[in-house]
């Protein structure tokens, strides 16, 4: 695995590279972008333990929508406005995220205390298994910074295209 305190300034070195790499696959759109993808990703979560990392959880905060406001809330017991006002502040963009990192959630060997009722953001996190990949090229370079396994993914993309 990446080392977690080298993952920055390898994504920032390869940054110039993987923005130009994704402008072409916006342009292009290859039929088995999300084929190679998945390969990739399967291939990386083959070696990558999140349990031994958790570095989403530990610098980051996911996006929480009503829904996972309230299923959150619901397994806490408390009103989503309590929820809200206990866990929660709206980012620049407006959206619901975390008052602070690590995650609240995240207990000290790395399991997440909520996990069954985790945030939707969190359950496909780094996101490299979904369809339509091309539409998420901007998010996965922020995900290289943070994730040891969007960084080796994209890497590897790399070498295919």
């Amino acid at each position: 695995m990446t080392d977690l305190n080298k993952l920055p300034q390898l994504a920032k070195v390869a940054e110039t590279n993987t923005r130009k790499l994704f402008e072409v696959l916006k342009k292009k759109k290859p039929n088995n972008l999300d084929d190679v993808v998945h390969e990739l990703h399967d291939e990386a979560f083959e070696k990558i333990d999140c349990l031994k990392c958790a570095n989403c959880c530990k610098t980051t905060s996911p996006i929480f929508y009503d829904r996972d406001i309230d299923r959150v809330s619901k397994r806490l017991r408390v009103k989503p406005s309590d929820f809200i006002a206990q866990y929660l502040h709206k980012d620049e963009e407006g959206d619901y995220v975390l008052n602070s990192a690590p995650c609240t959630f995240l207990d000290a060997e790395n399991y997440c205390l909520i996990y069954e009722d985790r945030p939707t953001a969190c359950r496909e996190y780094p996101h490299t298994d979904r369809k339509r990949f091309y539409q998420i090229l901007d998010l996965t370079v922020k995900n290289t910074f943070v994730c040891p396994a969007a960084y080796e993914i994209v890497e590897k993309l790399k070498k295919r295209y």
